[in-house]
């Protein structure tokens, strides 16, 4: 775990440094086609309680009312805790999730030791009532920027299927399978397949 830290900190302090460049563009991107604040802070879960997971922003300033008013899009939401074709993501919002660029921002919280670099997907309060009885033991590891469900389906799983391979992770954690998932996300980015 000391190591996994240290990748941790090294690993984000790296990236921040030379994809700098890159977040002033894409600040500019979002606060062109949308406005202030480029960035937006999800309420999120992790091993140390609930705290702010940093993204670049994706959706409509009031995408909260465009959800509020569609009972349709509310309900599949509900369910999925995502919308395949989700009328509150801006035009440049679809471009950086289809490649994952909006969860740059989360490195600041790899620094600050609320995330890993690599780790179980990142969830919000009401979805770990999804996890069940296992709730506790996803407590006990702090969320990835990237992990066993980025590089195996993302989106094209069902949640039952997102949860099993969160709980896989976790059991069968190692560090050799921390750099294999690092090494492999961004062939899983650039292929794009089950990104939205």
């Amino acid at each position: 775990m000391v190591l996994k830290r240290a990748l941790d900190l090294f690993g984000a302090a790296i990236l921040l440094l030379l994809l700098s460049p890159l977040f002033v563009l894409l600040c500019l991107l979002v606060a062109l086609e949308d406005g202030w604040p480029v960035f937006y802070r999800r309420r999120v879960v992790g091993e140390n309680g609930e705290f702010d997971a940093y993204k670049f922003r994706s959706m409509r300033q009031n995408a909260d009312a465009i959800l509020a008013a569609d009972p349709v899009l509310k309900q599949e939401f509900e369910r999925n805790f995502k919308l395949k074709h989700d009328p509150r993501v801006t035009t440049v919002g679809s471009a950086l999730r289809k490649l994952s660029l909006d969860e740059l921002p989360q490195l600041f919280n790899v620094l600050k030791g609320q995330m890993s670099l690599v780790g179980p997907r990142m969830i919000s309060p009401p979805e770990l009532e999804k996890y069940g009885s296992h709730k506790e033991l996803l407590l006990t590891v702090k969320p990835g920027l990237t992990g066993y469900w980025q590089v195996n389906g993302r989106q094209k799983v069902g949640y039952d299927e997102r949860v099993k391979m969160d709980l896989h992770y976790i059991n069968n954690w190692s560090l050799a399978m921390d750099l294999k998932i690092l090494f492999k996300t961004p062939y899983a980015v650039l292929k794009r397949e089950g990104a939205y």
